[in-house]
């Protein structure tokens, strides 16, 4: 089936989500709504935010969509190889496929065995990489892959860690073989793993990790570590536990660089800090990176990494502006004890400690921009996401699941961009890759959905946009849905004949 979509308008949509959307689990397998309480998100003054920073206007050109494949479980990431297939991790499946860029027949060629899969958390197998010359025939066919496992598969209960694996292609059998894995015992949680995984161009491996949705939700009485660093006692020990809300920088053998920077004087894996849930993440062309991640009721963001750097979380969500969010400590509620409390999105209990954004005093980097930024007084709970209060997905905010760069000439009118694939919206924005903070995100193409990758091939002619299996959206109406046009597909946009 094809569809033609000629975007002349601007898309509105309740007002966004953050990954709370992230899908549909959590009320969002990623069901993002974290929220790190707001004292103020109870207030019956329902001010909308500015329409300049949050209703995202329309590009103009037109687009051919098709569906290449389907039937996939939960693609999370998709990269065109240089065979004329899309590589593609099958979240919930433990299985990487290959998916021929010509008629979308599918082939598996690995079953991860000891990948950990649970019904409704963000676990499973995650991000996939491969170097620039993968089947260039100069190197090693090396294929890394990052997934939860069980830690002690012996115990009642599930003790879910992360772990990064490298395979090696066997071009006769066709198959993924010979596993060695770089690095284990990496925090992992039934919420916000984030889960990206990179190739720099510095030939390292780049990989994100979750807050793990603590201090939030079924994890509420958690205490939130993405400002905290490792010591140099628990590097030295292997002791990972304080990589939750970071951004890793690692060899392609799993080892610590040797120029990763000292934080607090310790050199770890660590390139970045203070992260909530970062899903996209990718290099441009002048080698900088870029990363996205979900807000907890408002402030999406998108950064660029620099080594060494924090980026707030959870002291400051977006700006340092203390609007429409404070930080919650519900972890250290002691009259009553957190474990009494019953957790909400929207009122935080007087014995929950809160502090102001303002009150943060490290150094630390503010966001490229935000998507978006309301008022103190902003009503989150939309009378439109009422109905099984699924207001997360009304939440001004964009719920971005990852990044591309296009830089083709095959479809002119995008120029030089940075894509950013939206769960809840099941829409596609564009940025100027050259200044990215100005104007607002222009939406490229929209369908009921959940947009959980987007990609683009090497001609640049085609992008690829990987859907979710299941889970909640908007739809056209502005209203939640479970019922998506494309279920576990792969979505293909050309340029019109």
């Amino acid at each position: 089936m094809r569809w033609t979509m000629l975007i002349i308008g601007a898309f509105y949509g309740c007002n966004n989500d953050a990954d709370k959307s992230d899908t549909g689990g959590d009320t969002d397998t990623d069901t993002d709504s974290d929220t790190d309480a707001d004292t103020d998100s109870d207030t019956d003054a329902d001010t909308d935010a500015d329409t300049d920073d949050t209703d995202p206007m329309a590009t103009t050109g037109e687009l051919e969509m098709a569906v290449l494949a389907s039937g996939l479980s939960d693609p999370f990431e998709v990269i065109p190889g240089p065979d004329g297939y899309l590589w593609i991790t099958e979240r919930t499946a433990g299985r990487v496929t290959r998916v021929s860029m010509t008629d979308g027949s599918s082939v598996p060629v690995l079953t991860v065995p000891d990948v950990l899969i649970t019904p409704m958390t963000h676990d499973g197998l995650l991000g996939m990489a491969m170097a620039p010359d993968f089947l260039a025939g100069a190197a090693e066919n090396y294929v890394w892959l990052a997934y939860t496992y069980d830690a002690d598969p012996a115990a009642d209960v599930s003790l879910r860690q992360a772990k990064i694996v490298r395979y090696t292609w066997d071009d006769v059998a066709e198959t993924l073989v010979d596993p060695l894995v770089l690095i284990s015992g990496m925090p992992a949680s039934n919420d916000h793993n984030s889960g990206r995984l990179l190739y720099g161009p510095d030939g390292e491996l780049y990989y994100s990790i979750g807050d793990g949705g603590k201090n939030q939700l079924a994890n509420y009485c958690l205490p939130n570590e993405a400002q905290r660093l490792p010591t140099q006692s628990e590097v030295s020990s292997t002791d990972w536990i304080a990589y939750q809300g970071k951004v890793l920088r690692l060899e392609t053998d799993g080892a610590i660089p040797m120029d990763n920077p000292e934080i607090d004087g310790v050199r770890s894996h660590v390139w970045t800090y203070g992260h909530r849930n970062a899903q996209g993440l990718v290099f441009a062309p002048d080698g900088t990176l870029y990363e996205s991640e979900h807000g907890p009721k408002s402030d999406d963001e998108l950064n660029e990494l620099t080594a060494g750097t924090n980026y707030g979380w959870p002291r400051v969500a977006g700006f340092q502006d203390d609007l429409a969010y404070v930080y919650g400590n519900w972890s250290e509620s002691t009259n009553p004890p957190c474990e009494s409390l019953v957790y909400s999105d929207f009122v935080i209990p007087p014995s929950v400690p809160t502090l102001e954004e303002s009150t943060f005093t490290e150094p630390f980097q503010e966001p490229i921009r935000t998507f978006y930024t309301v008022a103190d007084d902003y009503e989150f709970q939309d009378p439109n996401c009422a109905e099984n209060e699924l207001y997360f997905l009304c939440y001004p905010t964009l719920a971005p699941s990852s990044l591309a760069i296009y830089d083709g000439q095959a479809i002119p009118f995008l120029g030089d961009s940075i894509l950013i694939s939206s769960l809840k919206l099941g829409s596609l924005y564009r940025l100027d890759l050259n200044d990215p903070a100005a104007g607002v995100p222009e939406l490229l193409f929209h369908t009921v959905d959940r947009y959980r990758r987007v990609s683009v091939s090497p001609d640049g002619a085609t992008l690829y946009i990987a859907t979710d299996a299941g889970g909640f959206a908007l739809d056209d109406d502005g209203t939640p849905t479970d019922v998506l046009t494309h279920v576990g597909s792969i979505l293909t946009l050309k340029l019109a004949p």
